[in-house]
């Protein structure tokens, strides 16, 4: 089911702390999941980064809010009780708690006011979006896989628009980057030439050379597609060269009867259509740069745990 956004989870947070009891985090998580009726498979889903949980993320930051507007406190690391001020709000029996009902204690709207305005000396700036239920992190994600999938679909468009020799030679570097060859340059070797029996490149596993992939690009236009001959007349030219595997690369796609011919194959080939190609170009830093880092940190709990020292 689709997870609750974190504005939808302060109520139920608010409520998993009844009793005034302490509780902590991972506690106060497992009650809202089993009040949402939430499954594992919903807890466990990882945020696109792959660092943290989804569910556990926006709990947190429910938690935050709440505590900013002085209806929980803090009373060590990662624990939580209600307070005083939570009284009255209780006895309203709110349905929904949310950004806009915070904005009725005082020190929500400082802590608030602090985050949208950086030059008002923020701990943090808060991060602009369209979409008010998205956590920081999660806002973070959704500009990260924009600007991803505008980077990659950028250089798919750029190899498409160079010369065919271009595209070999990008393929060699490629699984020269991804550790083939010992990560050498001098292991890759782009060999495409007329009579050259399929083959548009070599990369040698091992400094004598008794180990080899061989490697074919096919340079097409959006749409087209590389069929089950050309998979079977690259697996011929392995053959005749006396090795196992091969890396068949496309700009473009590979029909159904092409990858399933590579599956029953003996020959060990790896497909590369055009959009894995730009996202592996981008993960491991062919024709492309850095152009702005962002250094994301959060506080040392330790540092500040007073009762370890």
């Amino acid at each position: 089911m689709a997870l609750p956004d974190f504005q939808s989870l302060m109520l139920p947070a608010l409520t998993a702390f009844a009793g005034g009891a302490e509780s902590s985090l991972s506690e106060v998580r497992k009650r809202v999941a089993a009040a949402e009726g939430l499954s594992a498979n919903d807890v466990r889903e990882l945020l696109p980064s792959g660092r943290q949980p989804v569910f556990a993320n926006r709990v947190n930051w429910a938690v935050i809010h709440m505590e900013r507007a002085g209806l929980l406190e803090r009373v060590r690391r990662g624990v939580y009780r209600l307070t005083q001020d939570v009284q009255g709000l209780l006895a309203r029996r709110p349905s929904r708690i949310d950004k806009h009902l915070l904005q009725e204690y005082p020190d929500y709207c400082d802590w608030k006011k602090r985050w949208d305005d950086p030059s008002s000396g923020s701990e943090t700036p808060e991060i602009r979006s369209p979409d008010i239920s998205e956590t920081p992190e999660e806002a973070l994600d959704r500009a990260a896989r924009q600007l991803r999938g505008a980077l990659e679909a950028d250089l798919l468009h750029r190899v498409r628009d160079a010369a065919p020799e271009f595209l070999e030679r990008v393929v060699v570097d490629l699984l020269i980057a991804m550790g083939y060859g010992g990560g050498d340059a001098a292991m890759g070797r782009v060999t495409g030439r007329s009579g050259d029996g399929g083959i548009d490149g070599t990369i040698r596993e091992d400094a004598l050379g008794l180990d080899e992939v061989y490697v074919q690009a096919k340079k097409y236009a959006e749409g087209n597609t590389v069929g089950e001959g050309d998979l079977r007349n690259f697996a011929g030219a392995i053959d005749a060269a006396g090795t196992t595997k091969g890396v068949f690369v496309t700009t473009a796609g590979f029909t159904r009867a092409a990858r399933e011919y590579v599956e029953r194959s003996p020959k060990r080939i790896v497909l590369i259509d055009g959009q894995e190609l730009a996202r592996l170009m981008a993960r491991h830093g062919l024709g492309v740069r850095t152009q702005v880092y962002h250094e994301i940190k959060r506080i040392d709990e330790d540092y500040f745990n007073q009762d370890s020292q």
